[in-house]
């Protein structure tokens, strides 16, 4: 990691405190060292930092592509330890990404559901996550985020709730045939049904089992 990705951490750090009433449940379920998957809905540009300094452990994140299409935005989420992604396509390249920072026994994290909810409920999710955790067989970490919808505009004046709720990690079902479409997506559901708990009812959206 660059001296940026530590001077980011402490400035996110000071914001959040000095701006919001942030809140981070669940830190005691972390594994405190060995490769690990995160997932996350996602409500805000401020996610990624967000778990970034909520999680206690070096986080490299997987990132929409078009985020890195400006040489600024490009050297911030580099710097923060992020690599693109390309959304709607088997993107082979940052499976391999992935795969390589997994093996080194880091922490990745993604957003399953691709791009930010508008609505704040969440949205149906791509495979990615699922494939990637059955390549690489690692624990899932879910992360319920709430609160973050509301950093836009006048609202930072009054310093809004941003809970970060972390669950137990979980290891994807066995599978014991040829992997399909409809499998994948039912292991994709699994893992969104994790990080549904997670949420309260009216963030879930398109996983609004209780």
């Amino acid at each position: 990691m660059s001296w940026f990705y530590y001077v980011a951490r402490v400035i996110v750090r000071m914001l959040l405190m000095l701006l919001t009433r942030w809140q981070v449940k669940g830190r005691e379920n972390i594994p405190n060292q060995g490769p690990l998957l995160i997932v996350a809905n996602h409500l805000h540009l401020a996610d990624p930092p967000l778990l970034g300094v909520s999680l206690g452990r070096k986080v490299v994140f997987m990132a929409k592509e078009e985020l890195f299409r400006s040489r600024f935005s490009s050297y911030f989420m580099g710097g923060f330890g992020a690599f693109p992604v390309h959304r709607g396509r088997l993107d082979k390249k940052a499976l391999r990404q992935a795969d390589q920072v997994l093996a080194q026994g880091l922490a990745l994290a993604t957003f399953p559901e691709g791009t930010r909810s508008r609505s704040g409920q969440l949205q149906p999710a791509f495979s990615g996550s699922a494939l990637i955790a059955l390549r690489s067989g690692v624990p899932i970490l879910p992360v319920g985020i709430t609160g973050t919808e509301k950093l836009k505009g006048i609202a930072w004046l009054s310093r809004p709730q941003i809970t970060v709720n972390i669950g137990h990690p979980f290891y994807l079902p066995t599978i014991n045939s040829k992997l399909t479409k409809v499998k994948l997506a039912e292991l994709t559901n699994y893992i969104m049904e994790h990080i549904a708990e997670l949420l309260p009812l009216e963030y879930r959206g398109n996983y609004g089992r209780e």
